[in-house]
């Protein structure tokens, strides 16, 4: 083994004095350059996750990304179009799916008016359903994005798409490319945390949410907030904390050993990781105690301490960025609207008003909760899923409901450098087609890149010989919806 590090030693000081008579310059340039940035995190800090300079002063510090699985309708929750409700039942025009690729929509299909009445909300006059009244109350606190579309058409690679800027799996979570890109300032809970309600599962499954080939200390953690947080981090009932210090020293010294002789950089995170889940032990059981919060925070929310709500998790989010953690995301699943079934109806009270009472109250009392607090202007705060739905009806259905539409969908987003008040984009008069300021995907992702202090062309991963990024090699950022 000694022999082998000497030759490993001589090897390195060839190269060096070679490179070094070739590569003046090069040597000069990356003296200048910031190398911790984009450095393997583990051989740089002790601490992988450790807090790393941006590329230039952000808007914003964290992020809270309310995910809604499914799919939520734009057309009745954003869209107020007249002219839709006018058409009910007739059948669009011939050729209107032409160079489209829709789940299940074939031929003609009826148009879909929204049985929803819309009203105009705050100074900004945004148009918002009924079913959102709660959100009516932040109007003027909220950026409306209504011209977003993408490719994807399936809910799989749709959600992988949104979340990682890629339809197939094995592509990094926005959540992992943060935390790689500026670490957390977080030192007894993750970078990246995962929360999860509603009455189904995400389609895509953890993919939404891991490291992909970054290293793994980056990917998404999932809290639950019902039974132990976290999985397999509480300490067995015959094991003291005195016996866990000592086993994760014995581990700590055995890896650090092993990382001397091979040089595998996640042997770091892996004791990194150890050391974390340790700490963790302490923090989380005081995070999650959302029972201890003021009465009347409990009220604006509308929790229930000791189960799975997104009322819950909203909560929890806050009390996470107010530890540091970088991004935090909440995945409420159920808005899946195609009328098979009562839950997935546009119409039956167990359906898309069903997600709206799980979900209204408490994204609002989020952004009125950080904006109290001053959290708001260094939170951002995004809300949307995967897709929209179409404005016309899929049949056969039980109940009216509407296909996937990737062509023409709504988010909204708040806090952290977003111009609030204003809605951008507009489609026609249907909710079809974008007629005004398109923004893809990609562009979402190079703005909220941006809004966090990184340039999305610059903030790169080399893996299998090429250079990956999140918004791939696509990507603008969206200067209207900047304040």
């Amino acid at each position: 083994m000694n022999h082998k590090k000497e030759a490993l030693k001589a090897i390195t000081r060839r190269h060096f004095f070679f490179n070094s008579s070739m590569s003046i310059g090069s040597i000069a340039l990356a003296g200048l350059m910031d190398q911790n940035l984009f450095s393997t995190p583990s051989l740089t800090s002790n601490n992988p996750l450790a807090a790393k300079p941006s590329h230039f002063a952000p808007k914003a510090k964290n992020i809270i990304f309310l995910f809604m699985s499914g799919g939520p309708s734009q057309i009745d929750l954003f869209e107020d179009k007249p002219k839709l409700n006018q058409l009910d039942g007739q059948e669009v025009p011939e050729g209107t799916l032409a160079g489209k690729r829709f789940a299940f929509l074939r031929g003609s299909p009826q148009i879909l008016g929204s049985p929803y009445s819309y009203k105009r909300y705050g100074n900004s006059g945004a148009a918002i359903s009924e079913l959102l009244p709660h959100l009516a109350e932040v109007a003027d606190d909220i950026a409306i994005v209504k011209s977003l579309h993408a490719e994807q058409f399936n809910h799989a690679p749709a959600q992988l798409f949104m979340n990682t800027g890629h339809q197939l799996i094995g592509r990094p979570s926005m959540g992992s490319w943060l935390t790689y890109g500026l670490g957390s300032e977080s030192v007894d809970l993750p970078g990246f945390v995962v929360l999860q309600s509603g009455p189904v599962q995400v389609f895509a499954g953890n993919s939404c949410w891991s490291g992909g080939f970054l290293p793994t200390v980056q990917q998404g953690v999932e809290f639950r907030s019902q039974g132990d947080p976290v999985l397999f981090v509480s300490d067995p009932k015959w094991m003291s904390r005195q016996m866990r210090r000592r086993s994760l020293d014995s581990l700590r010294r055995l890896n650090q050993k092993r990382y001397e002789s091979v040089g595998d950089p996640e042997i770091q995170t892996r004791i990194a990781s150890y050391e974390l889940a340790y700490r963790m032990q302490t923090s989380v059981p005081e995070l999650m105690e959302i029972g201890q919060e003021p009465e009347h925070i409990q009220k604006q929310y509308g929790i229930e301490p000791g189960k799975v709500s997104f009322a819950n998790n909203c909560l929890l989010a806050r009390r996470l960025v107010e530890r540091g953690v970088r991004f935090v995301q909440l995945y409420h699943h159920g808005w899946d609207h195609h009328g098979q079934v009562a839950m997935g109806s546009i119409t039956h009270d167990a359906g898309l008003r069903t997600r709206c009472i799980e979900t209204d109250k408490a994204a609002a009392a989020l952004i009125k909760d950080l904006k109290d607090r001053g959290m708001l202007d260094e939170t951002l705060v995004v809300w949307g899923g995967e897709f929209g739905r179409t404005p016309m009806n899929e049949h056969p259905g039980k109940y009216p409901g509407r296909d996937h539409h990737p062509y023409a969908f709504t988010m909204w987003m708040a806090g952290g450098g977003i111009k609030r008040g204003i809605t951008v984009g507009e489609t026609d008069e249907l909710g079809y087609e974008i007629v005004e300021d398109p923004i893809h995907v990609h562009d979402l992702h190079a703005t909220i890149l941006h809004l966090m202090g990184l340039d999305h062309t610059r903030l790169v991963y080399r893996f299998q010989g090429r250079e990956f990024r999140l918004t791939d090699v696509s990507g603008k950022v969206v200067k209207k919806l900047l304040a």
